[in-house]
């Protein structure tokens, strides 16, 4: 039913070329003026009904990467060199760490990071607050147990953090960016957070413009809970030092860059293909029909070249989330709606004779697809997740019934009793269980039935992206279905309490929510790092899609997503 919006936000938002003629070169793409998130009549990505164009925009993609490839393996081997030896200097080589994390190239050097933290971790304490923040986040980050006493040195007697701290600006946006991977019951990182960020935000009067640009980003977006794919290029443009390995560095970024973004706009193409050919835009004309923006999830959840497939793959079931959420949200009777969710519970098509046509079509697109799904994971990997797979459809539907009878009904659940089933219907645990097995990346029986059962690392996900929708005040993009939120059944439930406690409630449970998922990540946990990146990629999405202005647009998302698929990099200087 969309209590929640889910995966998706609250108006068509201006995102995409209504045409784009895409050109895999080296040059910015300039954006039209008026753009979309869908694919409509199939203009908007006009390579996509010409076969002819589509053909020689691959041929000249091809000459785009052989003619950087070389660049590109020199650039890779001359930094896998440089972390060879910035090792040997503990600061240098955090340093080096986090600035290939954010500058979204950290990928390609997975060994080397795993061997400076290795060492780090049984590294001395000292006083420097930047390199003990730095260090305590990025091993942290990797699933390292470090306690969060490390930072009572720099508490003085009366147990708060030493006044000589204040002119140590590095050191605050360290200590500050360690604080996000707090969890229950570490007080003094949720001091330390208050402490830096108070800080931080009085120092930037006092800043050049390029320092304050900085301490602002910190602010505004801390690394742990930001997509580094979506910051790298900001990152770029800020980046600067000393110790000689920057420039190189750079040049990488800048090849790299333009590489994945080159991959990205080949999956567009061929994702929009797939949306056209399904045919589901023209049958039910009721739902969505918004393919690129759909895109964005796979596309900030799974980064990295090497996960291409699975990003093509992983836009299947989220579409098929939307255009679900659409029948119950807006067009289904609720015995409709009953019928269909028997017919998911039951995966045979025998019992779709009683649906009404549209929703005869939506079940075998959402059945031909979760079988095909299953069958490419078990021609890869050997094992057969259609089980799980259609599992998680059926508690979707059931989830997604239990909002479509209170709605029926009148009926207001308590807060509580709405969070837990709008976890749910929220549609992440489809997604993360389709990316687990996607993946392939060590599963056995036993994880398979613990990412059945909802663990911890999704739950806490889809709490975060459910709170993070509520929030939100815009209404459901073109929909005439009503959604309640947290807030509102809390304001009911406590009687006299202002939109504005409730909503400090909801940022509460936010906060509270985020350490139980730091808690979650660390090792040993029986998920791999790449599903753990995963599950943490969807929550730092989550405040993107939900970032609207007053006008219920996305204008944050706007500019990241056009910067990302549009907007190239710079290769100038790069030799």
């Amino acid at each position: 039913m969309a209590l929640s919006n889910g995966f998706y936000v609250s108006k068509p938002t201006p995102i995409a070329p209504n045409n784009v003629n895409i050109k895999f070169s080296t040059h910015t793409a300039a954006m039209p003026t008026n753009y979309k998130w869908g694919t409509g009549t199939g203009t908007d990505l006009n390579l996509v009904s010409d076969s002819s164009k589509q053909h020689n925009n691959m041929t000249e993609n091809r000459k785009f990467t052989d003619d950087f490839v070389i660049q590109h393996a020199q650039k890779l081997k001359e930094v896998k060199h440089v972390f060879s030896k910035v090792g040997e200097d503990p600061l240098e080589g955090l340093i080096m760490i986090d600035a290939v994390q954010r500058l979204g190239i950290d990928y390609h050097f997975q060994e080397e990071i795993e061997s400076v933290l290795q060492n780090q971790f049984m590294g001395t304490e000292n006083n420097n607050l930047y390199e003990v923040s730095l260090r305590f986040r990025l091993l942290r980050q990797e699933g390292y147990h470090v306690p969060a006493d490390v930072f009572n040195n720099f508490k003085c007697k009366k147990g708060m953090f030493k006044e000589k701290l204040r002119q140590d600006i590095k050191g605050l946006m360290g200590l500050y960016e360690a604080s996000h991977l707090g969890m229950e019951g570490e007080d003094i990182l949720d001091e330390a957070a208050n402490f830096s960020s108070q800080l931080l935000n009085a120092s930037m009067k006092n800043l050049d413009h390029h320092q304050a640009r900085i301490v602002g980003s910190t602010l505004g977006h801390p690394y742990h809970k930001s997509l580094a794919s979506f910051r790298a290029k900001s990152f770029l443009k800020d980046f600067q030092g000393t110790k000689g390995w920057e420039t190189v560095l750079q040049e990488l970024a800048n090849l790299d860059l333009n590489l994945v973004q080159s991959l990205h706009q080949k999956e567009i193409l061929q994702i929009s293909k797939w949306w056209k050919d399904l045919g589901l835009a023209k049958e039910l004309k009721f739902a969505r029909d918004q393919p690129l923006k759909w895109y964005m999830w796979p596309m900030a959840l799974l980064t990295g070249p090497s996960f291409s497939e699975q990003r093509i793959e992983l836009i299947k079931p989220i579409s098929m989330i939307y255009i679900i959420d659409d029948i119950f949200d807006v067009h289904g009777t609720l015995d409709e709606l009953t019928l269909f969710t028997e017919a998911v519970n039951s995966w045979e098509m025998a019992a779709i004779e009683q649906l009404p046509d549209y929703m005869k079509i939506c079940f075998k697109a959402l059945y031909d697809i979760t079988n095909e799904i299953g069958y490419k994971i078990y021609k890869e990997h050997g094992w057969n997740p259609t089980d799980s797979l259609r599992k998680t459809w059926a508690i979707l539907c059931d989830a997604f019934l239990v909002e479509a009878k209170w709605f029926a009904s009148g009926h207001s659940p308590k807060a509580d009793e709405y969070l837990k089933n709008g976890v749910v219907s929220s549609g992440v645990h489809v997604v993360l269980v389709h990316i687990f097995f996607l993946l392939g990346h060590g599963f056995t029986k036993e994880t398979a039935n613990i990412v059945d059962e909802n663990p911890g690392i999704i739950s806490s996900v889809a709490t975060i992206l459910r709170l993070w929708d509520d929030l939100g005040s815009a209404e459901d993009e073109n929909q005439e279905g009503q959604d309640g939120s947290y807030v509102d059944y809390y304001m009911k439930e406590h009687q006299g309490s202002s939109v504005e406690v409730a909503r400090q409630e909801v940022i509460s449970l936010i906060s509270d929510t985020w350490k139980r998922l730091n808690r979650d990540c660390l090792s040993p946990n029986p998920f791999s790092a790449s599903f753990t990146k995963a599950s943490l990629n969807c929550a730092r999405m989550v405040p993107l899609m939900y970032s609207y202005d007053d006008n219920h647009d996305l204008p944050v998302l706007e500019e990241h997503i056009q910067s990302m698929l549009y907007n190239g990099v710079s290769l100038q200087g790069v030799p």
